[in-house]
């Protein structure tokens, strides 16, 4: 019976020895594995074997968030055996920064960053989140130290990205890859906050007021210009309408003169040929044509004949025996 025992407490012993050196790694975790306090190997993803007595676990110091009762975020620091490789979140407790020109304000920051080399992890730094976030404070005074509160609150993107590059290089040696640094709140006091307020205030009413006389100013040129351009119109248009009438005043009196022309013409052909003279013809119709428009008008009077009387009535009979020789003819 006794050997039965020790049997059965060997066998114990064995099956407890093959259970703790029989490790499952979950996907995106490591262990680094030390042998007799020296690094011996990393343990990656699936089913691995290690001596238990020889072979331990070396635990590292890491930091987790928690949300509290009342909604507040508690930070629990906890030593663990296994380093997860996947990208993890920081959220830092808000501090107060000093900007170049003195103003004292309140930023938070959130940094994403993935574990690349877990030997460097556990061998090249002794708390990993406490020097991320005492690197990531100091840094972020450095930087905001250099700029205005103006500037700070129009440059986010710029301040994110120094200090994600002084970040990145500073952690390379700790196996520490930062890919992303946020900057979620940026608070001044509260004088600050009422004093910008108005400015921007202020400006909003500077840009109205000039916006406004931009408009009354394009309404008064475009009005300026309208007027012009309907005055340069009406001028093209009256002097259009001008040529026009001097042109059918030329034509007008062209055709009439052509017209007097051909019946002078006729005239004069039908008078030589019943052997009058056309002179005393013509002469004795433009003396009556003069005669009508002198004595035609309500008020005229004739008050001298600048020809003799028996002129114009010797042109008159001239006509008279010229029209009748055209009827004998």
């Amino acid at each position: 019976m006794s050997g039965l025992v020790v049997l059965g407490v060997i066998a114990l012993f064995v099956i407890a020895l093959v259970a703790k050196g029989v490790v499952i790694v979950r996907q995106a975790e490591v262990i680094v594995i030390e042998r007799l306090g020296r690094f011996h190997a990393t343990l990656s993803s699936g089913i691995n074997v290690i001596i238990p007595v020889l072979d331990r676990a070396r635990d590292i110091e890491w930091r987790y968030r928690r949300e509290g009762p009342g909604g507040q975020s508690i930070v629990i620091m906890k030593m663990v055996s296994r380093i997860d490789l996947r990208e993890t979140v920081y959220d830092f407790p808000r501090q107060n920064v000093i900007t170049k020109d003195n103003v004292v304000t309140e930023i938070n920051a959130m940094l994403y960053f993935p574990v690349t080399d877990p030997i460097k992890l556990v061998y090249e730094i002794a708390n990993l989140p406490n020097a991320i976030e005492k690197l990531t404070q100091t840094t972020l005074r450095n930087v905001v130290g250099e700029l205005d509160l103006d500037q700070v609150l129009s440059s986010r993107d710029t301040i994110n990205t120094k200090i994600r590059t002084i970040l990145d290089e500073a952690t390379d040696k700790w196996g520490v890859k930062v890919n992303r640094v946020e900057l979620q709140d940026i608070n001044p006091p509260q004088e600050i906050r009422h004093a910008m307020e108005k400015q921007m205030r202020a400006e909003r009413d500077r840009r109205a007021a000039i916006l406004e006389a931009e408009g009354l100013k394009q309404a008064a040129v475009l009005g300026a210009q309208g007027s012009n351009a309907a005055q340069i119109q009406e001028a093209e248009g009256g002097k259009q309408a001008a040529i026009l009438r001097a042109d059918g005043e030329a034509q007008a009196r062209i055709q009439v003169a052509q017209a007097e022309a051909q019946a002078v013409a006729v005239i004069t052909k039908a008078i030589a040929a019943s052997g009058g003279d056309p002179v005393n013809y013509l002469l004795g119709v433009r003396y009556i044509d003069a005669l009508k428009e002198m004595v035609s008008g309500k008020d005229n009077k004739v008050i001298y004949m600048p020809y003799e009387a028996t002129g114009v009535l010797s042109s008159i009979g001239g006509i008279k025996d010229m029209l009748e020789g055209i009827k004998k003819a």
